[in-house]
């Protein structure tokens, strides 16, 4: 959906805030009332730019303290060791995400853990015995800022 207009993109930004705002908080945000809002909020939904609504869970609030990025590089690449090292890395609870990268590594997860001997036992037990894994880089995340993604980009155009 390549037409998106000002309002098209308030409500974006709007929804990127907070996904639980109703048609009629963001209709009274932009100035358009509650119906319009919900046939925008609707249009961006059928057209594939709205791809679903979350809700950000505070790991720390749930005793989560320590968010790890691991790069991965497998041993042996090949079609059947990326299928099977998918697999088994999204069973493990502690894997938020995983990406398929190119560069140094072959795989990013971002994993969070309780403390960091948490963290040591996920790397030993878990994620060391998964098929294929070769070279692990682990970088502790300190601090993380939300940014307001590519709609900061758009609103300048």
């Amino acid at each position: 959906m390549s037409g998106l207009d000002s309002i098209d993109l308030a409500i974006l930004r709007l929804l990127a805030e907070d996904a639980t705002r109703s048609a009629a908080e963001i209709g009274r945000s932009i100035g358009i009332g509650q119906s319009a809002a919900w046939r925008r909020i609707r249009k961006l939904g059928e057209s594939g730019v709205l791809a679903g609504r979350r809700v950000v869970v505070d790991n720390a609030a749930l005793g989560f303290g320590v968010t790890v990025f691991l790069g991965i590089r497998l041993a042996a690449k090949g079609r059947v060791s990326l299928e099977d090292f998918e697999r088994a890395v999204t069973a493990i609870p502690e894997v938020q995400t995983v990406q398929h990268v190119l560069g140094q590594f072959d795989y990013r997860l971002r994993i969070t853990a309780r403390d960091i001997s948490d963290f040591e036992r996920i790397l030993r037990r878990r994620i060391m015995t998964l098929p294929g894994v070769g070279q692990v880089e682990a970088n502790v995340m300190l601090s993380e800022e939300r940014l307001p993604g590519p709609l900061g980009a758009l609103a300048g155009r």
